[in-house]
């Protein structure tokens, strides 16, 4: 192991024995936000804003889903400013306001809250574990977001899925076909019947969603893994969020209709 990940692990794991309340919420701030109007997007990963001064830039949009429903050209969006100065975009996307709530976009953010929530012990259903590991390879080709251990419980392994598609009161994931998806489900059937605990966490980067769903209609075989992983006892979590332009919580499980 590279002695970066060695201190990183140290670090986490010496956060982890801290007590924290039962009722804490755990909240990322965004870094200072500069408001526009999304122009386009394009190349998967570039977009065009135009600010608030009447300036176009280019921002990083960190998302390789299709974004679907929550990237219209003309609505108003939120970049931060990178501290890099030498970077290629000097921007990077981070909210699109939709009709029934800001919506983030940054597949980098779920992960994140979700280890933060698991550290400060804000998730009922994944307390009791001792240390955290993040970017865990599992076999070969393998690697899933997060390992969680105590001496008095299987591993648990778990992977954050982000889910900004929302119609009529549901969540959907994926927005596009996902084969990746696929195989991270498979990975949590083969290590939940080894005897560990499998979850897949999917984070709803939004608040207008009151149930969650397997987008059928997009990737029918992604819709088709998730309920035998989930015969074959891999958990399903699903949460929205608490989002607003200071940060981002975790706010309640949605019920998942498989």
């Amino acid at each position: 192991m590279k002695r970066r990940n060695i201190v990183e692990n140290v670090q986490e794991n010496i956060a982890l024995r801290k007590e924290f309340p039962t009722d804490a919420q755990t909240t990322l701030h965004w870094p200072p936000l500069v408001a526009g109007t999304l122009v386009r997007r394009y190349q998967r990963f570039i977009s065009e804003v135009r600010l608030d001064d009447g300036g176009v830039v280019k921002a990083h949009c960190p998302n390789s889903g299709s974004m679907l429903g929550c990237s219209e050209p003309g609505r108003v969006v939120y970049v931060s400013r990178a501290q890099n100065s030498n970077r290629k975009l000097p921007y990077t996307w981070e909210l699109i306001r939709m009709p029934g709530s800001l919506v983030g976009i940054n597949t980098l953010v779920p992960n994140r809250l979700v280890h933060a929530s698991v550290a400060a012990a804000a998730i009922p259903e994944l307390v009791g574990y001792d240390t955290i590991t993040r970017e865990v390879a599992t076999g070969p080709g393998a690697r899933l977001d997060l390992r969680l251990e105590s001496p008095q419980h299987p591993a648990c392994f778990v992977e954050v899925k982000n889910c900004t598609l929302v119609e009529n009161g549901a969540a959907y994931f994926p927005d596009a076909a996902t084969a990746r998806g696929v195989k991270h489900l498979g990975e949590l059937e083969r290590l939940a019947a080894q005897g560990c605990r499998a979850v897949i966490f999917f984070v709803v980067q939004r608040m207008d969603a009151k149930v969650f769903r397997p987008a059928d209609a997009i990737d029918p075989e992604y819709g088709h893994r998730l309920r035998e992983a989930v015969k074959k006892h891999v958990e399903i979590l699903a949460y929205d969020v608490h989002i607003s332009l200071t940060g981002i919580s975790l706010r309640k499980r949605l019920p998942c209709q498989l």
